[in-house]
């Protein structure tokens, strides 16, 4: 999920000034970790039975296939049509095309059917994967559909499926669904769809937020060893071998990779039961291709080396398209051919779904356009990311805070400081070899930036350090900037000051500078054509509510430390934002697009996942909820081991604001949070009505995971889960 270190004090100097800086040799305040979530595979297939039956047979029914090893599912839903979904498996037949028959009903029994044993083909090249596009359907009509292979004269049968169309346009009618995010498999448990399952809610569908599954198999930065959920890869040498030693562990690369992992999290029963259940409306983030991604650029060296990744996000898209039951070619009816399914850089998942008079549903794609996150991870902190001639243009209150000594720099190119040059580049070359670049790589790096205006408040702690004291650079007179030691970035090829952990009154300047002087290009999160198809759909919706589903939080996660006295390090006694990778990390487009929605649009409600905690907020107006995972470790138990292996214990006024009291310290910082679960699994009800939205947070605590209820007593599963309801009414959220 996230990976944070921590800073050593800072001189007297810092005082200066309200924007505290960073040092040069940071102590661990947080240990690394990393959300590239989970997946594994214990292909441990459900009971099943095979049996033979004839043609005309109509009360087929089977509890299922050792041929259909992930059942079945059924996706967006329309008041026409629905997609549904099927993978068969014949270990004997795995080169051959393999053909299946499709029924359709209105009656479980299929008493009644519309699809009447439809011949349709699972592709080899596909993996025998199939989607099919079925139409000319009634709105708001209870479907069921089932597929059948025949092997050896015998007929073997999916899972009864339910599915459910859309209302028409304009049908006054309520409309239930629930949405949930972030799905770990490897040594967790799928208690949260157990669970949903269990309620028997009458839901139109479910919307997954993204992280349907992970791309890497035993990072034990974050991920369970042992036990018998894992995910193992066919084909291992085709992976992205990451880590070294102990801590060595394989990402999905290949096409066969990226299937892999679709087919070990769909083996699971309790997600099977869900999608037997219930459509879905599902999009992507970053761990169905890479943790921290945007466009088709990886983040696991930090900046050390170029990720841009192709063929790897070809893949990882091919996977997807062929496991997730949507239809992106715009499919009249029948196979949906996922081969003529638009690809990066002109892939296409947004979209939006009408349900009725009072619901528009708009799924936006937070991840295939977005630019790079605003401060490289290879960024020197002591580069000048904002200069005195582009400060002077701020207005007077911000130069003030840029006046103090701390934001002194130099021109290091000067004559003057031919020895402080050479000095400063053998420090950043000897760095940047022991993070494991090359002579030529370090070499390449180093003339790129350790060069042009440096902050002296850095590099005099270079020279310092290594002993070169003599060298100081004495700050009278000097020119004032901010660098990318004042946003927190302390060293090289890290994500602390970069990712996560970003100081947020310097950062939010930067941003906006950014922003004015790339005419927004810099935060332009959805791209030009998805940008448009937002703006027009949602001025232009006269639904009662227009909802946004986000992959990433939009709730302002910010620790405010500036006045917690019993912090003894000033480094830390500032705003921070939690992640940039979420929409804090583009504070200006965030801000412009929430007042637009304001001033023009009537009942927005966003919903998002991602950051695996529950929130509830206002953000500049706009209702915000935020799942929590299915399963994926929970910001609390991470940050705790986190600081428990940093040497914080417990009791120390660190651990209790950024653990034990996450949640108050959370809300304290923004005013618009009104409900915050930092360590809970679960899913949201939301219940759309005319005058009102309901929505109830399902939570079990983040401890319960690691337990299979799935073979205990319904009731004791019942038991562990609580459930919190929030009305958002008139642009506000309040609890119930």
């Amino acid at each position: 999920m996230f990976r944070l270190e921590g800073e050593a004090p800072l001189d007297s100097r810092a005082r200066e000034t309200p924007f505290t800086c960073f040092p040069l040799e940071p102590i661990a305040l947080f240990n690394p970790f990393k959300r590239r979530t989970f997946l594994q595979a214990v292909v441990a297939v459900a009971a099943t039975t095979t049996f033979g039956c004839s043609d005309d047979e109509t009360s087929l029914t089977s509890d299922g296939s050792p041929y259909f090893p992930q059942s079945l599912a059924s996706g967006d839903p329309r008041p026409d049509s629905v997609v549904l979904w099927v993978r068969v498996e014949d270990t004997a037949r795995a080169g051959e095309d393999l053909p299946l028959r499709l029924d359709v009903s209105t009656t479980e029994d299929f008493s009644s059917l519309v699809v009447d044993k439809l011949e349709v083909t699972a592709l080899a090249a596909h993996d025998h994967a199939l989607k099919v596009k079925v139409t000319r359907l009634s709105p708001r009509t209870t479907y069921y559909y089932r597929f059948t292979y025949e092997q050896g004269g015998q007929k073997h049968t999916t899972r009864v499926g339910r599915t459910r169309t859309a209302p028409a346009a304009g049908d006054d009618v309520p409309v239930k669904f629930a949405f949930a995010s972030c799905q770990d498999f490897i040594g967790r448990y799928y208690n949260a769809w157990q669970r949903l399952v269990q309620l028997g809610e009458d839901l139109d569908f479910v919307v997954f937020l993204g992280d349907y599954v992970y791309e890497t198999t035993g990072d034990t930065s974050f991920q369970s060893s042992g036990g018998g959920r894992s995910v193992r890869f066919s084909e291992p040498q085709g992976a992205l071998a990451q880590g070294t030693g102990v801590t060595a562990f394989l990402a999905a690369n290949t096409l066969s990779n990226y299937r892999d992992l679709y087919k070990t999290v769909r083996s699971d029963r309790q997600l099977q039961a869900a999608h037997e259940r219930y459509p879905f409306i599902i999009t992507w983030d970053d761990h169905e291709f890479s943790d921290d991604c945007w466009r088709d650029v990886a983040t696991y060296e930090d900046g050390k080396r170029d990720e841009t990744q192709l063929e790897r996000k070809h893949n990882a898209e091919q996977a997807f398209l062929e496991f997730i039951p949507l239809d992106t070619a715009q499919t009249s009816e029948g196979v949906v051919n996922v081969d003529s399914e638009p690809r990066f850089p002109s892939t296409r998942i947004f979209r939006d779904f009408e349900y009725g008079r009072h619901l528009k549903l708009l799924v936006t794609d937070y991840r295939s356009y977005r630019p790079d996150h605003l401060i490289p991870e290879d960024a020197y902190p002591g580069a000048v990311a904002l200069d005195a001639a582009v400060l002077a243009t701020l207005p007077a209150p911000a130069q003030q805070a840029f006046s103090g000594d701390t934001f002194a720099y130099v021109n290091i190119d000067d004559p003057a400081y031919v020895q402080h040059k050479q000095v400063l580049q053998g420090v950043y070359l000897s760095q940047a070899k022991a993070a494991g670049l090359t002579d030529a790589e370090a070499a390449q790096k180093v003339g790129t930036w350790v060069k042009g205006p440096l902050a002296l408040f850095y590099v005099n702690q270079v020279f310092k350090a290594a002993g070169f004291g003599a060298l100081e650079i004495p700050t009278t007179g000097a020119p004032r900037g901010m660098a990318y030691v004042h946003m927190g970035k302390s060293a090289l090829f890290n994500i602390q000051g970069s990712r996560y952990v970003v100081v947020k009154d310097t950062f939010d300047v930067f941003a906006a500078v950014k922003y004015g002087a790339t005419a927004g290009e810099s935060e332009n999160v959805f791209g030009p054509e998805q940008e448009a198809w937002f703006n027009q759909t949602m001025t232009t919706a006269t639904n009662t509510w227009k909802m946004v589903v986000s992959s990433t939080s939009l709730s302002a996660l910010i620790w405010d430390l500036r006045a917690k006295t019993d912090i003894y390090d000033p480094t830390l006694r500032q705003r921070f934002y939690f992640s940039v990778d979420q929409w804090d990390g583009f504070p200006t487009k965030k801000k412009v697009m929430l007042n637009t929605l304001k001033a023009g649009v009537t009942n927005t409600l966003f919903l998002s996942g991602d950051i695996h905690a529950s929130f509830a907020s206002v953000e500049e107006g706009v209702p915000t909820l935020t799942a929590p995972a299915i399963t994926s470790g929970s910001i609390k138990s991470l940050a705790g081991l986190a600081l428990l292996g940093a040497g914080y214990a417990p009791g120390a006024p660190v651990y209790q604001y950024a653990v034990t009291n996450m949640e108050k310290t959370l809300q304290d910082s923004n005013p618009g949070l009104r409900f915050a679960d930092a360590d809970s699994h679960g899913f949201v009800v939301v219940e759309v009505k005319a005058d009102e939205t309901l929505a109830t947070f399902h939570l079990i605590p983040a401890g319960e995971v690691s337990k299979d209820y799935s073979k205990r007593d319904g009731s004791e599963l019942e038991s562990k889960f609580t459930a919190r309801t929030f009305r958002v009414k008139n642009s506000d959220i309040q609890p119930v």
